[in-house]
This record gives C-alpha cells, structure tokens and sequence, in this order.
C-alpha cells in the first residue's frame, strides 16, 4: 500500500433529513488531501435509510450526527450492523500490531457508542441545544493528540435533543476509555454537565459537538426562521446576534473545524506511514 493513500469511509446517520454536517465533512476530507499532498479517497454509506455499511477495507471511518433518539433503534438491523462494525474494528486492531483501523464518532454514532458500551446514562433534554458554546478539556482532553492545537475552552457547534449524563467510571475503566471534555460549567443551572467527547480506544473517538461545522452551514442554520426563533427564544436577541458575528471569528468554529477532524486522519495516516 502506498503511504500517501487514505482510504475513508463516512457513515451517513442523517437517514435522509437534510442537513449541513455531511458537506462539513467531505469539504474537510478534501481540503486534507489537498494540503497534505495525499491520495485520499472516501466512499459515503447511507446507513439508517438505506441499511448501506462499510467493510473492513477502509484505514479511517467518520460517522455523522442525525435526528431522533438514540434509544428508540434499539435492536433495528441497522444499528446492529453500526455496533459489529465497531466489534470488528475493535478486533482487527487487537490482532494487528502495526496497522490500526481508525473511527471518528460524531453526536448521533457518539450517543450510540455510549449507549453500546453503557458508558453513561443516554437521556433526553429538556430542550433542544442549538448554538456555539464553549466547551471544556478535562486532565486527559488536554493531553489528547486529538486536542493538540485547541485552546481550553474552545467553541464548537452544539445541536442535540438527547445527551450523555452521570459518565460511569467503573465502565470507562474497564473499557480503558477516557472522557475527554465536558459541557461548560453553568453555575446558574441545576443540572449535570453533558459528556462532550470520550476516547473510546486508542483508535475510537467521538464527539457530542459537531467538529465539522464551518461558518457557511451555520449562517444557513442560524438564519432559518425556526432556528432564529428557538434560539431568541431561548437565549434572547442578543445572544442570536453574538452567534452570528462569532461565526467568523478564527478563534471560534473556524479553528475548531482546522484542528479536530484533521488531527483525527493525521493520526490515521501517521498509523499507516509507520506500518
């Protein structure tokens, strides 16, 4: 195998509702290609609305965020088929010592992960979670490859309707998994702080938060009618407008897009240089 090839397969969790999450990703996978002068091909399965999954032929795997609750598919075939692809994964990096299977995991695939290795309580919120917020490194985040160049807090694009909650540290334990950062603390608010990111092996990660987002798929979010409502609605006019204005701001989601995904693949390909 070449070492300047990147074989990557994105898992499509959107079951068909639009969204700006899968652009995110591919505009990434080819910025990275372009900038590290790689060959880095990607094949998109559309896993919940039409039961597509990857084989074992692929060196990286991302898998998006999407709708709905993350209970509900409880023994659907499809979300069978996502958990074997995590099994196999998972073996066929305990039996080869040199090259390893790399997994990003993104809101959606991340709460399924939680669920599949019960790692935390899965629930839904009170109310939907839209917006820019900080977020925070934990001890072990701050050490993570995966983090390298981020500054603590840093911003990322948070939509979810259900959250991880009450991280069960026997689990993590016995799983040699590691949580990675966590929601901001809000010491206005009664309420546990959600699980944003956890390193489930050495070669499975993911995130709450959408580390694809870019300033153009939020523009078109924000602006939406209903979004804007929800958000004002929320959190007032004034926090919609500082959305807005922040979108552009390099220190925000435009460094939190540059650092996250590609820091995942250049592990990845850093894995095959050295098999």
């Amino acid at each position: 195998m070449d070492k300047r090839d990147l074989k990557v397969a994105v898992i499509d969790m959107n079951n068909g509702s639009p969204n700006q999450g899968m652009r995110g990703i591919q505009e990434i996978l080819f910025r990275f290609e372009k900038e590290n002068n790689i060959n880095l091909s990607f094949d998109i399965f559309d896993l919940r609305q039409n039961g597509e999954i990857p084989g074992l032929e692929y060196d990286a795997y991302i898998s998006s965020g999407g709708p709905g609750s993350p209970i509900e598919s409880e023994g659907e075939k499809w979300e069978n088929d996502f958990y074997n692809l995590l099994d196999q994964i998972e073996a066929f990096n305990a039996a080869n010592e040199e090259e390893k299977k790399h997994a990003f995991l993104i809101c959606h695939s991340f709460q399924l992960a939680c669920r599949k290795y019960k790692l935390g309580k899965v629930t839904e919120r009170r109310s939907n979670a839209f917006g820019i917020f900080p977020i925070t490194l934990t001890e072990d985040g701050e050490k993570d490859e995966i983090f390298d160049g981020i500054t603590n807090p840093f911003f990322s694009v948070d939509s979810r309707d259900w959250q991880v909650i009450e991280p069960d540290l026997a689990a993590f334990e016995a799983k040699g998994a590691k949580l990675l950062a966590i929601e901001k603390e809000r010491k206005h608010v009664n309420l546990e702080r959600c699980t944003m990111s956890i390193r489930f092996s050495e070669e499975i990660i993911g995130t709450q938060f959408h580390p694809e987002a870019d300033p153009v798929g939020m523009k078109m979010y924000l602006l939406q009618e209903e979004k804007k409502k929800a958000i004002v609605d929320t959190h007032g006019e004034e926090k919609y407008f500082d959305m807005l204005s922040s979108l552009d701001d390099p220190a925000r989601i435009v460094l939190t897009q540059s650092i996250i995904l590609p820091n995942f693949l250049n592990k990845a390909i850093g894995n095959l240089q050295e098999a």
